[in-house]
Order: C-alpha cells, then structure tokens, then sequence
C-alpha cells in the first residue's frame, strides 16, 4: 500500500494587507523527496515554507502532517533568545546520548558551539540553526537559504551531507550550483500560482521560459479576439440587439478574464556606465604582508591586475578575502610590499555588510542623502549617471514601488538591501568594481541580469563570493586564500581553479591496495587514538558499510545489463542502468580512496 505523503497542503489561501501572497495552492512532499522551490523575491517563497512548518496559518485551507512524521524548518533569522551557547541552542531538543551530533555538524559548518549567543554574527547564528536540524534528523526538513553566510567549503561539506540524507526535503536558494547538485523536483511560485515540474532544478530555466512564451501567445490571442468582438459590438449590435446578448457577454466575459490576469513583473532595469577610461594597469601588488597579532593574513603576496580583467577572492568565510580587497584598493595598508594604483580610476563598491544602507532611514532618504547623487534644491530627485531622475522612478527600476519608498530600510528583506545597495552603486560611473558578496540573498533571475551587466562591463571587477555557478560566470581569474596566509593566483573561474588546485587525495595505484572490507575492525580502535577528527573517526567506521553497500548495487547492475538483447529491448532501462552504473563505480572508487586516506592517518 502507498505510504501517505510526508505533508499535504490543500487550497490554501494567505493575504497579507489585501494582497493575495498565493491563493488556492496545493501542494504534496512525499518520502524521499527533493524539492527545489523557487521564485522571485517577495513572491512568498519564504511564507510558503513557514506555512508548510506551521509557523504561518493561512486564511483557508488545510495542512496535514501523519502522526509520527517529524518537520524540521531552518528560517533565515533564527531566535537564540534565552540560550547561552550556539552549542546549547542547537543541542536543544537532542537526548543526551546524541548530543555529539552537534560537534560532527559544527565541524563541517565551521562554527564553535561555545560562542556566546550574545557576541554570535548572524552568519554563526544561522550555522547553529542549521547544525540543530541535521542533528535532529526529521523524516522532513524546510531549509530557507542554507548557503547564505556559508563559504565554499562548507556549502559542499552541506551538499553532500544532503546528498546522502534519506530525508525528504525542500529547499529555497539563489546557488544554481547547489540546487542543480541536489533537487530532482521543482516548485515554482509565480503571481501567486504554483507550479510542479518531476525534474530537479537543472531544466528550471527553460521550462519557465516556455511557460511564458505560452502566456504571452495566449494573452496575445486573447487580445486580438476581444479586439475583434468589441469591433463587432460597436458596428453591428444595435441592429441585433436580442439575438446576440449572449455573444455581448461573452465579450464582457473575455474582459473581465484579461482583467484577471496577472502581468509578469518586470525585471529590474539594472545599468552600468563605465567611467573614463582607466590605465592599461589597474593594480599592481608586490610582496603584500598583513599580519594582525597572531594572524597572517596574507604574505608575501603579488597579483597584477589590468584593464578589463575580472578577479574573484575565494576561500574560507574568516580567511582575509575582505582585507585583502582593502589592501588591493589602498584602503589599508599592508606591513610589507607595495600596492601601486593605476591612472584614472573610478571605484565603486558593494559592501557585504550593507554598511552603505542606514536602516533607520527611508529608502527614498537613502538615495537623496547620498553626496554622490543628491541633485542640489531638488529633493525628489538623484543624479543617475549624470542625469537627474525622480527618486521614485529610479527605485522602480530596480522593483521597488512607491509605499515602499517612504518605508524604513531595515523593513527590506535581504535581497531588497541588495537590489537598493545595487542602485546606489550603479547611479555613478564607474571603472573599478569591488564587489563583495554581491549575491547574498539575490534570487535566480536578479543574479542573471547582473552576471549580464557585468559581462558588457568595460571596466574591471573585483569579486568575493561563494556562490560557485556566479564566478564560473565572471571571473577570468581566481585568487584563492587559505590559512596562514597563502594566497595563490589560478586562471579562470571556480570549474578552472577546482580542476588545478592540488588533490587533497593523492592518486595511488590499485595494484595491492588493502580491502576495507577484509581489514580487521581493530584498526577503527585505533583511530580513535590517531591523529583523526571526531567526524574523521565516525567516516572511518561507515565507510566499509557504504564501500559493500556500493559494490552489492554495481554486481546487480552488472547482471542486468549482461541481459542479451537488453539495448534494443529496453534502450530507455539500458541506458539508466548504465548511467547507474557508472555513477555508482565512481562513488566507490571515492569511498575506497577516503577509506584508504583515513586508514593510513589513523596508522599514524
């Protein structure tokens, strides 16, 4: 029999202020489940999830869970409120005895439980809201924004823990790589209507670009009709008034539908104007050391940036990438080497910390109090690449309406304080471009028209972020930070630099490799006093199970693909149990590699 769904949302209805957030919307999870939801900012992806949790009740409509089944929901903006630790909050609602879970979780989010929630950042807050749902479990988990505040290395310590989950989840992100990974269906809201589509993010783009096409064919069709009819309604319906009153309404019926329809909004009309031409060099270092006490920051570090180049700043979130921009910029200066500064230069910059934006103030405050584009005697207007405009009608390029003009800026929601640092950035022309994590909290097609205006840039970019599809767009070069102050220079994007960084495994021969499967279980003992992590020793001892699991699966394959005639038979099962197979010797050619790895480290 069917086992019930995991959650069930029947026509459920929510309005906010008078505005319909969505309206009629059903929507199931079922075991196993990966679910990509997605949407523009503000179309209520977030609410969506806090009602599938429970923390939202709609105005109509039923939510139903199973008794038994167990949800776990990850909000962007956990509240820590009475916990002492990051460690003691997410601890909370473990048994004793599974408390260790926080420690395997923190490690690979890269938090220390012991911070105190009262000096935590918001980035280590989420971190411990996200380390408390993987320890718990749930057979369901809601997870808003998992990657925002992470670095690279974490976001793939998470992907592949959720890789290998056996629970069902959904998931709300702007990292394409990262739902690309991971989902295998896809929610979309759109004007308050959702759709679902039984393929992973991957194919997302395309299937809502032919949605729209129909629309707008539809729409189109729909136009032209009720042209027609009210043609014929002012030329020919006084001589036939009584025969044709049901065609009359069913033109009134046409209106009110094309009434009803909700137009798509437009995108943000984003802009960049290069300023004069800079210098052929744009930025020269030699030598650069920065040292703070006990921490290097960088040493002994030269990069040469020139006209046009696009570089992208990669490492671990703490590692110095910020700084660097800084000394790069002469911002600060360095302990050692020499930073020289071309000729011409016009710099613009998108702080990570929004530090640009006063939150107390309004948005339309924000944009008129700037020196860099107040218009003198004009309060309702801001200087735009050297053209006044209303202030009004500039934030609606970049999708803000006119109440939110006058709304304080600590209303916004992150991506909202993107999009306005984004407008007072590119209200001046600028040659030198120093963005540091632009992509926070951008949704999905935000980010394509900004990787669009960045590709026509003439100018050059200097880019920190962790969002890997982002700087496989952009970037030409990849500067990648790490502990201790090394810094190294790698040609192209992330793709490039992750192909040409060196192995954190070395290539070993299979000839005499020693089997997991055939090693004593004292060598797991004897982790346990080796130099291994508390994760490291837990992987060791799953391992063999994964490594048989792993081999069992491939011999199955194997057999059914030894089927004679099984090609022309069954072309469709052949070609996916091909697929399988291949996918399955692979990750076990990894797991073997990691076992070999922790073994010999646990050898000492």
């Amino acid at each position: 029999m069917a086992r019930a769904p995991l959650l069930q949302l029947s026509d459920v209805s929510l309005t906010f202020g008078g505005t319909p957030v969505f309206d009629r919307l059903s929507l199931t999870v079922q075991a196993g489940d990966r679910v990509a939801l997605v949407g523009r900012n503000g179309s209520g992806k977030s609410t969506l999830m806090k009602v599938m949790a429970g923390l939202v009740e709609p105005d109509r409509g039923t939510r139903v869970i199973p008794a038994g089944v167990t949800v776990g929901y990850m909000e962007q903006d956990p509240d820590l409120a009475g916990w002492a630790t990051l460690g003691d909050y997410a601890a909370s609602g473990l048994p004793a005895e599974e408390s260790y879970r926080i420690a395997v979780v923190a490690e690979g989010l890269k938090f220390d439980p012991a911070t105190p929630v009262a000096t935590a950042s918001g980035g280590e807050r989420r971190r411990a809201a996200l380390a408390k749902l993987l320890a718990e479990a749930p057979e369901l988990m809601l997870l808003d924004e998992p990657t925002n505040h992470l670095d690279i290395q974490a976001i793939e310590w998470l992907e592949a823990e959720l890789a290998q989950t056996r629970a069902a989840f959904v998931l709300i992100s702007h990292d394409r790589a990262f739902l690309r990974a991971l989902t295998r269906s896809t929610l979309w809201i759109d004007r308050g209507e959702m759709r679902r589509r039984d393929t992973g993010f991957a194919g997302f783009e395309d299937w809502r670009e032919t949605i729209w096409a129909e629309e707008d064919e539809a729409r189109h069709k729909l136009d032209r009709k009720i042209k027609a009819e009210a043609r014929w309604a002012v030329e020919g319906i006084s001589a036939r008034r009584k025969r044709n009153m049901g065609r009359v309404r069913a033109l009134q019926a046409m209106r009110a539908e094309r009434a009803a329809q909700i137009r798509r909004q437009g995108t943000a009309a984003f802009g960049l104007e290069s300023g004069p031409l800079s210098g052929r060099r744009v930025i020269e270092a030699e030598r650069l050391t920065k040292i703070y006490g006990d921490r290097v920051i960088v040493r002994d570090f030269s990069l040469r940036v020139l006209r046009g180049d696009r570089v992208a700043f990669v490492g671990p979130n703490g590692v110095g990438k910020t700084t660097l921009l800084k000394l790069l910029t002469g911002e600060i200066a360095p302990d050692a080497g020499t930073v020289t500064l071309g000729t011409n230069l016009e710099i613009a910059v998108f702080d990570q910390s929004r530090a640009r934006l006063d939150p107390e103030a309004s948005l339309w405050e924000n944009l008129t109090g700037d020196p860099l584009m107040a218009v003198s005697g004009a309060a309702d207007q801001v200087m735009v690449r050297g053209m006044p405009r209303h202030v009004v009608g500039y934030l609606k390029d970049f999708l803000f309406d006119e109440t939110q003009a006058r709304a304080p800026v600590r209303s916004l929601s992150g991506g909202e304080k993107a999009r306005l640092l984004l407008a007072k950035l590119m209200a001046r022309p600028a040659n030198l471009l120093i963005l540091d994590e632009p992509t926070n909290d951008l949704d999905v097609e935000t980010l394509d028209l900004l990787q669009d205006i960045l590709g026509e840039f003439d100018g050059t970019v200097l880019l920190v972020s962790h969002d890997r599809d982002f700087i496989d767009r952009i970037a030409t070069t990849t500067v990648a930070l790490e502990e201790g102050g090394r810094a190294t220079v790698y040609p192209g994007g992330w793709s490039d630099y992750a192909a040409q960084r060196p192995a954190s495994v070395p290539a070993m021969a299979e000839a005499g490799r020693p089997s997991p499967r055939r090693e004593e279980p004292a060598r797991a003992e004897r982790a346990r006093a080796a130099g291994l992590t508390f994760s490291e020793k837990r992987r060791l001892d799953e391992l063999p199970g994964q490594i048989d699991r792993l081999t069992a699966e491939i011999a199955k394959l194997a057999e059914f693909l030894a089927q004679p005639e099984l090609f022309t038979r069954e072309p469709v099962k052949f070609r996916k149990a091909s697929e399988g197979m291949a996918e399955r010797q692979a990750a076990l050619a990894e797991a073997e590699e990691e076992w070999l790895l922790l073994a010999e480290k646990a050898e000492g």
